[in-house]
């Protein structure tokens, strides 16, 4: 299958640990980088750089449940009012998990800096947040293949009056840009020269800082940012773009991931989001549609691509 021109973004970043939001790393984001390593185990702890096949999926199918963990961060994940998991990844995680023969999803909410680390310390089986998939976290996890891609997007005041469409134009206009806590986008900016970005919580408050002035402009997903400006007078988005860091496309593709310990796992995982994106990603698509992704955000890379 032809790759699909889809939308290559990115909602976060993070630092050189690899433990950031979303982040790509500003070094790390081309297809070229480092590759997987290891970590975790299974009845013992190996030693770095060791996969191992691991037998969690028995266990798991025995026990009938699965934790998934997740960072509380919509339309990614989070927890609904009736206690649910309940976005984009976690509803990719219902069901391939129900073919895999694991009926109860049981969401595990921390800090998006705590999931990788949660994952290794057995505190849940398997991250289910959209989590970017780098080749800095691909020497501390398995990913499955990403499920979903994307492109940038800003939030700027209405009727973009200064024109922008890049970050690049950021930089050579003078103007000031903020982002999120931890947002990829923050990296973005750096390699395109703009050396202070203002860094807010999140969209919400990104929007109120273009709003009020003292911004700019806000950069973010193109599907964090598309919701943040609906219905709002004062704002607008920008066309979604693909990142650049190096002279390459930053591609900012989210997946699963699992412990170094568990490639069995990770292994029947893929092979179920496989099924799902066959037909033109007819079913993965009715799965992840309601949280406002769609063909755009669909691809065929593959983690190993991405880990390089």
């Amino acid at each position: 299958m032809a790759r699909p021109q889809a939308h290559r973004s990115g909602t976060a970043g993070g630092s050189r640990s690899g433990l950031g939001r979303r982040s790509l790393l500003v070094g790390a984001v081309s297809l070229g980088a480092a590759g997987t390593l290891g970590t975790a185990g299974c009845s013992r702890v190996p030693d770095d750089g060791r996969v191992l096949g691991g037998s969690l999926l028995d266990t798991l199918r025995d026990q009938g449940s699965v934790r998934i963990g997740i960072a509380s961060e919509p339309p990614f994940g989070y927890v609904g009012d009736d206690g649910r998991a309940t976005g984009e990844a976690p509803a990719i995680a219902e069901v391939v998990f129900k073919r895999l023969g694991i009926d109860e999803v049981k969401p595990v909410p921390v800090d998006f800096g705590a999931l990788i680390p949660g994952l290794k310390a057995r505190q849940f089986d398997v991250v289910s947040a959209g989590m970017y998939i780098n080749p800095v976290r691909c020497e501390q996890v398995l990913f499955a293949d990403p499920d979903y891609l994307m492109l940038d997007s800003f939030i700027v005041r209405k009727g973009n009056p200064h024109g922008i469409r890049t970050y690049a134009d950021v930089r050579k206009k003078g103007l000031t840009l903020a982002s999120g806590k931890a947002y990829a986008q923050i990296d973005y900016a750096r390699a395109a020269g703009i050396r202070d970005v203002l860094v807010l919580p999140d969209q919400v408050a990104g929007l109120d800082a273009v709003a009020q002035g003292r911004v700019d402009a806000f950069a973010g997903t193109r599907i964090t940012v598309r919701a943040a400006v609906e219905g709002r007078g004062r704002v607008s988005a920008t066309e979604p773009f693909q990142p650049v860091v190096d002279g390459r496309p930053a591609y900012g593709a989210g997946g699963f991931a699992f412990r170094l310990s568990e490639k069995n796992f990770r292994d029947a995982f893929n092979g179920e989001l496989l099924k799902l994106k066959q037909q033109d990603y007819r079913e993965l698509l009715e799965i992840v549609g309601p949280f406002g992704f769609g063909m755009d955000e669909m691809t065929d890379l593959t983690a190993k691509e991405l880990c390089g």
